[in-house]
């Protein structure tokens, strides 16, 4: 017989996803959904705004050495937020910050960064720089995020975790009820173009 992962009578938040030890499948599956990991073909955009990458790049070379980063807010200001805002200025889409959401006693919360466009994109920043407990909470919210919202279009909900220097996606398959973490991991600053182009990509 299973264990339960969650305990009756308690109230569970997002945050709690990352403390939990149990494998990324088994949570997922007490919340009704299956779990993959494999090569996603991710939307690429070749409509993004290089002479920004660069500056953005070369600024982050310059100015890092003199900075340091010892905390998830400075990561967050430094190496997330500055992406994020770039993206959203070059696409038709709504980016709310720190957007709540509250469906039952499992998934309640806070979402870090929440796109709405034709397509959903929830990003959020791997807490303690581990993307792979950082995974369990953003299933989570990707979840809650299908529940949340009443109209089964678009079939697909794309999510992105990252610790700073590193980014990964995910997408949740709506109608069948199937999260997919991509195998793929994508370094910044070195793999910025790339980043860009998925998240462009997605919100276009």
């Amino acid at each position: 017989m299973t264990r339960k992962i969650f305990k009756e009578g308690k109230k569970y938040t997002f945050s709690d996803y990352f403390e939990m030890r149990n494998p990324t499948e088994e949570i997922v599956a007490e919340l009704g959904y299956s779990f993959s990991t494999q090569a996603l073909t991710l939307p690429l955009s070749t409509e993004i705004d290089q002479e920004w990458i660069d500056n953005l790049r070369a600024s982050y070379y310059l100015i890092i050495p003199k900075i340091s980063i010892n905390s998830e807010i400075a990561k967050r200001e430094l190496m997330i937020a500055p992406i994020l805002h770039g993206v959203i200025r070059n696409v038709e889409a709504r980016l709310n910050i720190e957007y709540p959401i509250e469906i039952d006693d499992r998934l309640s919360g806070y979402i870090d960064y929440l796109f709405r466009s034709k397509q959903e994109l929830i990003v959020i920043q791997a807490k303690k720089g581990d993307l792979e407990k950082g995974f369990n909470q953003l299933a989570a919210e990707m979840i809650a995020v299908d529940h949340y919202e009443d109209n089964p279009i678009p079939n697909i909900l794309y999510g992105a975790i990252s610790i700073g220097e590193v980014w990964r996606f995910a997408i949740l398959e709506r109608e069948t009820q199937k999260i997919t973490k991509d195998i793929h991991t994508f370094r910044f600053p070195e793999d910025l173009d790339n980043i860009v182009a998925i998240l462009t990509g997605i919100l276009s």
